[in-house]
């Protein structure tokens, strides 16, 4: 008798076209039919690869998913070989290009309402060309949990299947210095990795699985303090979308140590869950490519990082397959407790 898939919710972190990792990870996944999942979250990048998913898993199932992730960045490479704003020129500093650099100060002096006024979004094809929407916000394979983070009030928005759309995505991607924000009922967003990245509350709340599978592409640490311009602000970036997700890892830690230590009464011990986290992390190579590489949506260098996130989900499902539903594979402590 076969067994039942494990199921797991996957949380998906962005950081731009660093997203491609993701995008080989649950390549990878969707292979091993002994793993199933039950939820979705996801920021910026993130957002867009948990979008796809859900509709390529409502649609045909993990053909469907792996099929409609792949043609995904192929239409990123697509558009962005017409759009993107860093490109590299003959001699070029491959690790921080011209163009980069002069994107890096135009992008401070003038705001995307003064230079974008008619603020045209290349993802919005991408989107409307993968992903139908209408069909998505019915889903019922998936629970769909994307972040996107109030102008206004600077509190964290989660659009849930239900809201699924364009504009939802578009907001958990809103990066301020490069579009508007999103206006969606009367309030303005902009990119969800600022309050949650990703988010793992509503897994807590919202769905029965309590094992959460974070797929990393922000570095969490680094060797090497930075010392160029370009290398501090990266880091200064990496630190502030990271943030979100080690305050939750906090507040997970601390609830497992009320529950490990018997300090909750018995009769209220229902009302906690054990969450079991589990970490696919990419901090290397990722440390090794610039800020700039974010922008680069050259079809060799996305496949590459593809390829990496297919290598690093092998090894994790070698090595922690058997701690799905059993504990957790992930030393949370390790990742926050920074030794004070």
């Amino acid at each position: 008798m076969t067994a039942a898939p494990k199921k797991v919710n996957l949380a998906l972190q962005g950081g731009g076209a660093h997203g491609a990792v993701a995008w080989g990870v649950l390549d990878r996944l969707l292979e091993d039919e002994r793993i199933a999942v039950e939820g979705i979250s996801g920021a910026s990048a993130g957002a867009v690869n948990a979008a796809a998913l859900a509709y390529g898993l409502f649609r045909d199932g993990r053909a469907g998913a792996r099929e409609t992730l792949d043609q995904l960045w192929a239409e990123i490479a697509r558009v962005g070989a017409f759009y993107s704003p860093v490109r590299a020129l003959p001699f070029d500093n491959a690790d921080n290009p011209f163009s980069y650099r002069m994107f890096d100060i135009f992008t401070r002096v003038c705001s995307p309402y003064e230079f974008n006024p008619f603020n045209i979004n290349p993802l919005r094809d991408v989107l409307t060309r993968v992903i139908d929407f209408d069909k998505l916000s019915k889903c019922t394979k998936t629970r769909l949990f994307l972040s996107a983070t109030n102008v206004r009030t600077g509190k964290i928005k989660i659009f849930r299947t239900k809201d699924a759309s364009i504009d939802a995505v578009l907001a958990s991607t809103c990066l301020p210095f490069l579009f508007k924000a999103v206006e969606i009922d009367g309030e303005a967003y902009w990119d969800g990795g600022y309050m949650g990245n990703p988010p793992l509350f509503p897994f807590i709340y919202e769905v029965e699985t309590c094992d959460i599978l974070i797929v990393h592409v922000n570095p969490l640490t680094r060797e090497e303090v930075p010392v160029s311009a370009s290398g501090i602000l990266n880091r200064i970036n990496e630190i502030s979308f990271n943030s979100s997700l080690l305050r939750e890892f906090r507040a997970i830690a601390f609830v497992e140590k009320l529950l490990e230590d018997g300090w909750i009464k018995e009769e209220h011990q229902g009302r906690l869950k054990h969450i079991r986290v589990h970490s696919v992390r990419s901090d290397r190579p990722l440390t090794e490519y610039s800020v700039a590489s974010k922008f680069n949506v050259d079809p060799e260098f996305l496949n590459a990082l593809k390829a990496h996130g297919r290598s690093i989900a092998d090894d994790w499902i070698s090595e922690n397959f058997d701690s799905i539903g059993v504990r957790s594979s992930a030393n949370i402590r390790d990742m926050f407790d920074g030794g004070s």
